[in-house]
């Protein structure tokens, strides 16, 4: 039987132990164990790292999480934060390089949604405003007539020509951070950020048909499974809208799909942690029925991601994923963000304990 205690555990402390997270409290997008070294680190991996960890507190009640949730905001707000431009930037040096000056959509929503959860357990000001500015940013430097644009180049703020990958692309799964603004109105009552997520509900309903499989390569489908994931995310504030529930409860039939044919060639552990939350979410939120069965496997499969290893920059994490059979050599901090929510809030399920906070989900 699953030990979800212990899961949550190691996963903790690898966030706190691990050295994912640099000394200025910036978060590595991914450990490489083949040549032991941190990549850069990157503002969207680290507001994602500050909602997993104010999870964990609101898991365990244990303050080093909120302690070091409190850190990682503070270097979004007063490090990461790119003042003269106004924007929260896509990679932060912290060891003398220099990372391409870009800033893309979809991080920076990650980042106030991460910092509008700092504020809600604090009250503290500094949070708040900063979400609000970079919820501004998004309004006013991403947005065009038809489309939010993925990518911008700094500090001139020009939209970088589309490429074929998802990510340097509009599309359905730029609906994820869009909540940003949702949030934002909830948080704020301004008015300007409730239509703005409408008009990106509008152009994710539009694009979200053709998003899927998206690619011949099965591989390269396995990505974007991860990116539609999002989109599915994105519609938990309207899932009482009828035409939304309909396009949620045929989203999860696609996932599950094409996750289940193309895992034995390739797997991500965040999409396996990504489509048990969705389900979970789907349940307690909106009724939609859950495949006790289909979850459970899932939840067996995300688990065995998680790294076992005397070497603590592994111990605990969750890999990113398989190919072949073999696992990939990156300890993850987003798939291990997942993947502890995730199995926690089946863990609830389980138990007919589980309350779905849209809020809290990282």
């Amino acid at each position: 039987m699953l030990d979800t205690n212990r899961v949550v555990e190691s996963a903790g402390q690898w966030f706190l132990q691990s050295g994912i997270q640099e000394s200025n409290c910036g978060v590595a997008r991914y450990y490489l164990s083949d040549v032991r070294k941190n990549a850069t680190v990157s503002t969207e991996i680290t507001g994602y790292t500050l909602s997993a960890l104010l999870f964990l507190h609101d898991r365990t009640g244990r303050v080093q999480y909120l302690n070091r949730a409190l850190d990682t905001a503070r270097f979004l707000t007063r490090e990461a934060w790119h003042a003269d431009a106004g924007i929260f930037p896509f990679e932060h040096s912290s060891n003398g390089e220099h990372p391409k000056a870009l800033a893309y959509f979809f991080d920076c929503g990650i980042v106030v949604r991460g910092l509008l959860g700092a504020w809600r357990k604090t009250e503290d000001l500094e949070f708040r405003n900063a979400a609000i500015a970079g919820g501004r940013a998004m309004l006013s430097d991403f947005y065009s007539e038809d489309s939010i644009h993925p990518i911008l180049s700094l500090p001139d703020k020009t939209p970088l020509p589309y490429e074929p990958r998802w990510s340097t692309s509009p599309g359905c799964y730029q609906l994820k951070s869009a909540m940003a603004w949702f949030e934002l109105y909830e948080a704020t009552g301004e008015i300007e950020f409730l239509p703005a997520y409408e008009r990106a509900l509008e152009a994710a309903m539009d694009s979200e048909p053709e998003f899927l499989p998206g690619d011949p390569n099965p591989d390269n489908v396995m990505d974007r499974l991860h990116a539609y994931s999002y989109f599915l995310e994105g519609l938990l504030p309207v899932l009482d809208r009828s035409e939304c529930l309909t396009r949620f409860r045929a989203g999860l039939d696609r996932l599950s799909g094409y996750l289940h044919e193309i895992a034995p060639r390739f797997a991500r552990s965040d999409v396996y942690a990504q489509l048990l939350r969705a389900r979970l979410y789907g349940e307690n939120v909106a009724g939609v029925a859950l495949d006790s069965k289909s979850a459970t496997r899932e939840a067996n499969a995300l688990a065995s991601f998680q790294l076992e290893s005397d070497d603590s920059r592994l111990a605990g994490g969750f890999g990113f994923g398989r190919k072949r059979g073999q696992q990939m050599p990156f300890a993850n901090p987003v798939s291990t963000a997942f993947a502890v929510q995730a199995l926690a809030l089946w863990s609830d399920r389980q138990s007919n304990a589980f309350q779905a906070h849209r809020q809290a989900l990282i």
